[in-house]
Protein backbone atom coordinates (compact mmCIF):
# COMPACT_ATOMS: atom_id res chain seq x y z
CA UNK A 1 0.00 0.00 0.00
CA UNK A 2 1.46 3.38 -0.86
CA UNK A 3 1.21 5.85 1.67
CA UNK A 4 -1.26 8.45 -0.68
CA UNK A 5 -3.75 5.41 -0.46
CA UNK A 6 -3.83 5.55 3.09
CA UNK A 7 -5.88 8.98 3.59
CA UNK A 8 -8.32 7.76 0.65
CA UNK A 9 -8.98 4.11 2.38
CA UNK A 10 -9.41 5.63 5.99
CA UNK A 11 -12.03 8.54 4.55
CA UNK A 12 -13.92 5.50 2.87
CA UNK A 13 -13.99 3.17 6.01
CA UNK A 14 -15.37 6.61 7.88
CA UNK A 15 -18.08 7.20 5.40
CA UNK A 16 -19.31 3.20 5.27
CA UNK A 17 -19.51 4.00 9.06
CA UNK A 18 -21.59 6.84 8.79
CA UNK A 19 -23.81 5.57 6.23
CA UNK A 20 -24.71 2.54 8.59
CA UNK A 21 -25.24 4.74 11.38
CA UNK A 22 -27.86 6.46 9.49
CA UNK A 23 -29.06 3.91 8.17
CA UNK A 24 -29.62 2.40 11.73
CA UNK A 25 -30.54 5.46 13.37
CA UNK A 26 -33.69 5.69 10.71
CA UNK A 27 -34.67 1.83 11.10
CA UNK A 28 -34.87 2.81 14.94
CA UNK A 29 -36.64 5.92 14.58
CA UNK A 30 -40.31 5.41 15.24
CA UNK A 31 -42.85 6.82 12.39
CA UNK A 32 -44.95 8.72 14.80
CA UNK A 33 -45.25 12.09 16.27
CA UNK A 34 -45.95 13.83 19.36
CA UNK A 35 -49.07 12.66 21.11
CA UNK A 36 -48.43 8.51 19.76
CA UNK A 37 -49.99 10.42 16.54
CA UNK A 38 -48.61 7.85 13.48
CA UNK A 39 -48.36 9.28 9.97
CA UNK A 40 -51.02 7.82 8.42
CA UNK A 41 -52.95 9.09 11.50
CA UNK A 42 -51.87 12.62 10.97
CA UNK A 43 -52.99 12.19 6.96
CA UNK A 44 -56.40 11.00 8.26
CA UNK A 45 -56.89 14.29 9.73
CA UNK A 46 -56.37 13.07 13.60
CA UNK A 47 -54.70 15.25 16.15
CA UNK A 48 -53.20 14.24 19.46
CA UNK A 49 -55.13 15.32 22.52
CA UNK A 50 -52.53 14.83 24.96
CA UNK A 51 -48.79 16.36 23.98
CA UNK A 52 -46.91 13.56 26.52
CA UNK A 53 -44.98 15.77 28.25
CA UNK A 54 -47.39 17.95 29.90
CA UNK A 55 -51.11 18.37 30.94
CA UNK A 56 -51.97 21.39 28.40
CA UNK A 57 -55.43 21.28 26.88
CA UNK A 58 -56.63 19.05 30.01
CA UNK A 59 -58.03 20.40 33.42
CA UNK A 60 -60.14 19.29 36.65
CA UNK A 61 -63.91 18.78 36.00
CA UNK A 62 -65.57 21.77 36.91
CA UNK A 63 -61.96 23.40 37.89
CA UNK A 64 -60.94 25.21 34.32
CA UNK A 65 -58.08 27.94 35.29
CA UNK A 66 -57.10 26.01 38.41
CA UNK A 67 -54.08 23.66 38.74
CA UNK A 68 -54.49 20.22 37.72
CA UNK A 69 -54.37 17.91 41.06
CA UNK A 70 -54.08 14.14 41.43
CA UNK A 71 -52.59 13.69 37.47
CA UNK A 72 -49.10 13.21 36.11
CA UNK A 73 -47.58 13.43 33.48
CA UNK A 74 -44.75 10.07 34.23
CA UNK A 75 -42.79 8.03 31.12
CA UNK A 76 -45.07 9.74 28.48
CA UNK A 77 -48.58 8.86 29.98
CA UNK A 78 -51.15 10.22 31.79
CA UNK A 79 -51.15 9.11 35.30
CA UNK A 80 -53.85 9.16 37.83
CA UNK A 81 -51.35 9.78 41.03
CA UNK A 82 -53.74 11.07 43.89
CA UNK A 83 -56.91 12.27 45.06
CA UNK A 84 -57.58 14.94 42.06
CA UNK A 85 -61.24 14.25 40.89
CA UNK A 86 -62.11 13.38 36.96
CA UNK A 87 -59.59 15.04 34.24
CA UNK A 88 -61.39 16.59 31.11
CA UNK A 89 -60.52 18.08 27.55
CA UNK A 90 -60.75 21.43 27.48
CA UNK A 91 -62.53 21.49 24.34
CA UNK A 92 -65.79 19.60 23.49
CA UNK A 93 -66.67 16.73 20.87
CA UNK A 94 -69.44 16.36 19.08
CA UNK A 95 -68.89 13.31 16.59
CA UNK A 96 -65.71 11.88 16.51
CA UNK A 97 -63.14 9.16 16.12
CA UNK A 98 -61.12 8.82 19.50
CA UNK A 99 -57.96 6.61 20.29
CA UNK A 100 -56.36 6.11 23.07
CA UNK A 101 -53.69 3.23 25.06
CA UNK A 102 -54.66 2.46 28.89
CA UNK A 103 -52.90 0.55 31.25
CA UNK A 104 -54.91 -0.56 34.54
CA UNK A 105 -53.13 -1.32 38.00
CA UNK A 106 -54.18 -4.78 39.21
CA UNK A 107 -57.68 -4.41 40.96
CA UNK A 108 -58.18 -0.76 39.33
CA UNK A 109 -60.90 1.13 38.85
CA UNK A 110 -61.44 3.71 35.75
CA UNK A 111 -63.48 4.88 32.80
CA UNK A 112 -63.19 7.26 29.59
CA UNK A 113 -66.02 9.51 29.59
CA UNK A 114 -67.41 11.23 26.37
CA UNK A 115 -70.03 13.68 25.39
CA UNK A 116 -69.59 15.22 29.25
CA UNK A 117 -71.33 18.60 30.38
CA UNK A 118 -69.84 20.42 33.07
CA UNK A 119 -73.21 22.01 34.31
CA UNK A 120 -73.71 18.83 36.36
CA UNK A 121 -71.61 18.62 39.41
CA UNK A 122 -70.39 14.90 38.54
CA UNK A 123 -69.75 13.68 35.17
CA UNK A 124 -71.27 10.41 34.59
CA UNK A 125 -74.53 12.62 35.24
CA UNK A 126 -74.62 13.27 31.10
CA UNK A 127 -70.91 11.79 29.79
CA UNK A 128 -71.04 7.81 28.89
CA UNK A 129 -68.48 5.57 29.76
CA UNK A 130 -65.83 3.01 28.23
CA UNK A 131 -65.56 1.42 30.91
CA UNK A 132 -61.39 0.48 32.21
CA UNK A 133 -61.07 -2.59 34.54
CA UNK A 134 -59.40 -5.19 36.00
CA UNK A 135 -62.01 -7.22 35.43
CA UNK A 136 -60.67 -10.20 37.59
CA UNK A 137 -59.83 -8.55 40.81
CA UNK A 138 -61.97 -5.11 41.15
CA UNK A 139 -65.57 -6.00 42.98
CA UNK A 140 -67.53 -4.41 39.65
CA UNK A 141 -66.36 -7.26 37.57
CA UNK A 142 -68.31 -9.63 39.30
CA UNK A 143 -71.71 -6.91 39.31
CA UNK A 144 -72.17 -8.22 35.38
CA UNK A 145 -70.52 -7.66 32.14
CA UNK A 146 -72.04 -4.59 31.57
CA UNK A 147 -69.21 -3.78 34.05
CA UNK A 148 -66.37 -5.15 32.33
CA UNK A 149 -63.20 -3.43 30.21
CA UNK A 150 -64.62 -2.01 26.95
CA UNK A 151 -68.57 -1.81 28.11
CA UNK A 152 -70.73 1.13 28.06
CA UNK A 153 -70.72 0.88 31.41
CA UNK A 154 -73.50 -0.31 32.84
CA UNK A 155 -75.72 -0.47 29.71
CA UNK A 156 -74.10 -2.77 26.76
CA UNK A 157 -71.64 -5.62 27.85
CA UNK A 158 -69.08 -6.35 25.29
CA UNK A 159 -69.93 -8.55 22.61
CA UNK A 160 -65.88 -10.05 23.14
CA UNK A 161 -63.57 -10.21 25.84
CA UNK A 162 -60.61 -8.59 24.32
CA UNK A 163 -58.90 -7.19 27.07
CA UNK A 164 -54.93 -7.79 27.55
CA UNK A 165 -53.73 -8.81 31.14
CA UNK A 166 -53.45 -6.43 33.76
CA UNK A 167 -49.59 -4.76 33.52
CA UNK A 168 -50.25 -4.32 29.74
CA UNK A 169 -51.49 -1.46 27.62
CA UNK A 170 -55.07 -1.96 25.60
CA UNK A 171 -55.57 0.04 22.86
CA UNK A 172 -59.27 1.64 22.86
CA UNK A 173 -61.25 3.34 20.41
CA UNK A 174 -64.76 4.88 20.67
CA UNK A 175 -66.03 6.14 17.10
CA UNK A 176 -69.41 8.42 17.75
CA UNK A 177 -71.39 9.93 14.89
CA UNK A 178 -74.58 11.13 15.90
CA UNK A 179 -76.85 8.90 17.48
CA UNK A 180 -74.58 5.71 16.54
CA UNK A 181 -72.05 4.66 18.76
CA UNK A 182 -69.06 2.16 18.81
CA UNK A 183 -66.48 0.80 21.36
CA UNK A 184 -63.73 -1.04 20.21
CA UNK A 185 -60.51 -2.84 22.15
CA UNK A 186 -57.22 -4.21 20.59
CA UNK A 187 -58.46 -3.92 17.25
CA UNK A 188 -61.68 -5.93 17.66
CA UNK A 189 -65.43 -4.04 17.66
CA UNK A 190 -67.11 -4.89 21.10
CA UNK A 191 -70.17 -2.91 21.47
CA UNK A 192 -72.39 -0.79 19.21
CA UNK A 193 -75.61 1.03 20.27
CA UNK A 194 -77.83 4.07 19.05
CA UNK A 195 -78.57 6.98 20.91
CA UNK A 196 -82.09 7.43 22.03
CA UNK A 197 -83.49 3.52 20.29
CA UNK A 198 -85.87 1.67 22.04
CA UNK A 199 -83.38 -0.72 23.40
CA UNK A 200 -81.53 2.33 24.76
CA UNK A 201 -84.42 3.50 26.51
CA UNK A 202 -85.19 0.37 28.02
CA UNK A 203 -81.45 -0.19 29.40
CA UNK A 204 -81.44 3.24 30.96
CA UNK A 205 -84.73 3.05 32.61
CA UNK A 206 -83.82 -0.15 33.96
CA UNK A 207 -80.79 1.11 35.72
CA UNK A 208 -79.27 3.99 37.64
CA UNK A 209 -79.04 6.52 34.73
CA UNK A 210 -82.83 6.79 34.96
CA UNK A 211 -82.48 9.39 37.99
CA UNK A 212 -80.40 11.33 35.84
CA UNK A 213 -81.93 13.47 33.35
CA UNK A 214 -78.79 14.81 31.45
CA UNK A 215 -77.51 11.78 31.11
CA UNK A 216 -77.09 10.63 27.48
CA UNK A 217 -78.47 13.63 25.95
CA UNK A 218 -75.80 15.88 24.67
CA UNK A 219 -74.56 15.50 21.00
CA UNK A 220 -71.56 16.81 22.07
CA UNK A 221 -68.84 17.88 25.37
CA UNK A 222 -66.07 17.07 26.78
CA UNK A 223 -63.43 13.79 27.06
CA UNK A 224 -62.96 12.78 30.75
CA UNK A 225 -60.45 10.63 32.04
CA UNK A 226 -62.18 9.11 35.53
CA UNK A 227 -60.65 9.36 39.05
CA UNK A 228 -62.33 6.09 40.63
CA UNK A 229 -59.00 5.76 43.44
CA UNK A 230 -57.23 3.64 41.54
CA UNK A 231 -53.74 4.37 39.46
CA UNK A 232 -54.39 3.93 36.31
CA UNK A 233 -52.25 5.11 32.66
CA UNK A 234 -53.76 6.83 29.32
CA UNK A 235 -51.55 8.00 26.75
CA UNK A 236 -51.65 8.10 22.76
CA UNK A 237 -54.73 10.12 22.86
CA UNK A 238 -55.83 11.22 19.33
CA UNK A 239 -58.78 12.41 17.98
CA UNK A 240 -60.27 12.56 14.63
CA UNK A 241 -63.48 15.26 14.17
CA UNK A 242 -66.04 13.38 11.95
Amino acid sequence: MTRSAFPRILSTIACCGLLAFAACTVAASPKTTDGGLSRAERREGFVPLFDGRTLRGWHGYRKSGQAVQGWQVVDGAIVRTGPGGDLVSDRSYGDFDLRIDWKIASGGNSGIFYRGSETEPDIYRSAIEYQVLDNDRHPDGKNGRDRWASAVYGLYAPEKIATRPVGEWNQSRIVARGDQVEHWLNGQKVATYTLGSADWKARVAASKFKDWPSFGIARSGVIGLQDHGDEVRYRNIRLREL
